[in-house]
């Protein structure tokens, strides 16, 4: 049966993409495992979130409605029709790849699509005090760059780039091919240009005609306050860079938060632990505190508060992702057993005691 990724959500059929990123988040963030939550519902979430959060197949969707699933197999390019107690499945994306195969039909895209560079993920690592507010990064990575000698352009500085002699600028040659059913004439890519059309006359001599060569490199990246654990933050063109100039790819950083000794994560929300002896919880006290920001304030604990008990400080918390405002920050109070006692101390226990304290 096909889901109601809406529902999923809990968002209108018309809700804008950032509702939808909104409600993505907050349900991630409640049912991630990581923070106990459930499992088979956090998949759930994610896979209503890449339909919806993706124009074209939301269209799909709302177009095809129950009969559309994005189920993420390999079936991709055709849809599922459920009816009279039948499923039949079309796959109209192997059909491409066949007239590809016997007539050349798309390989104009793909031979495009290959020169561009890969996309790269990093890791990075940051503290719950640094995602208090906006900042710079700066990361050293090692990718394939721009080839500074030619620019990019696989040539020699000297040299001209002119149109390959074999395909004559197409990036393709004609290849027949002799099957049981007869001979076909296909395209594939040229092996003397390797698909671009064009060919330098000398090549580079640092990069060997490919436009881009291994390198390290220093980049400055953004993150964002209130960013979460395993987001990801994209940067466009920051890859590694395209054949002969070709568009770079994209650079991924996925964030981790350390584990912190004293504060706990929970949302935008934070939680601390206050240990207090019995007598500060009996009669109420004043306490001195510190926030993640490293302020001081004073902080009342009323009379006869018991073990558990939470105190919630509004604002005190982490700031929304890309939002306004932030979470809380709640005090649970924790009873303080001392493990050794001086002789004065246990005999007012004693008397305590007595008195049925």
């Amino acid at each position: 049966m096909a889901k109601d990724y809406y529902q999923i959500l809990g968002v209108n059929k018309d809700a804008n993409s950032e509702e939808i990123k909104k409600a993505y988040h907050q349900l991630a963030h409640k049912h991630h495992p990581d923070k106990g939550g459930d499992e088979a519902r956090f998949k759930e979430v994610n896979e209503a979130y890449r339909t919806l959060s993706d124009k074209n197949k939301r269209a799909q969707y709302d177009q095809f409605g129950q009969v559309f699933e994005n189920t993420g197999n390999t079936n991709q390019g055709g849809f599922n029709w459920q009816g009279s107690g039948q499923d039949f499945d079309f796959d109209f994306g192997n059909l491409g790849d066949v007239f590809e195969e016997f007539f050349g039909f798309g390989n104009q895209s793909r031979r495009k699509s290959s020169r561009t560079g890969k996309s790269i993920e990093v890791a990075i690592q940051v503290s719950l005090e640094e995602i208090l507010r906006s900042q710079e990064k700066e990361i050293t990575i090692e990718k394939l760059a721009r080839c500074q000698h030619c620019q990019g352009s696989g040539g020699e500085p000297d040299s001209q780039v002119k149109e390959c002699f074999t395909c004559r600028g197409a990036g393709q040659v004609q290849q027949l091919k002799r099957t049981i059913l007869g001979s076909f004439s296909s395209y594939v890519t040229c092996p003397e240009c390797k698909g671009d059309g064009k060919k330098p006359e000398k090549p580079c001599n640092v990069c060997k005609g490919e436009g881009r060569i291994k390198n390290k490199e220093t980049i400055k990246i953004f993150i964002p306050a209130g960013v979460d654990q395993n987001q990801l933050i994209k940067i466009e063109g920051a890859g590694e860079q395209g054949k002969r100039g070709s568009r770079a790819g994209d650079l991924y950083i996925r964030v981790f938060l350390k584990d912190h000794s004293i504060f706990e994560r929970r949302g935008d929300d934070l939680l601390m632990k206050l240990f207090l002896n019995f007598s500060q919880m009996a009669t109420g006290d004043n306490v001195e505190i510190t926030d993640l920001a490293g302020k001081k304030f004073i902080l009342k604990i009323p009379a006869g508060s018991e073990p558990k008990k939470m105190l919630r400080l509004s604002g005190k918390g982490i700031p929304h992702f890309q939002g306004y405002g932030e979470g809380d920050l709640y005090i649970e109070l924790e009873l303080k057993v001392p493990k050794k006692l001086t002789r004065k101390q246990r005999e007012l226990l004693e008397q305590l005691r007595q008195e049925n304290l």
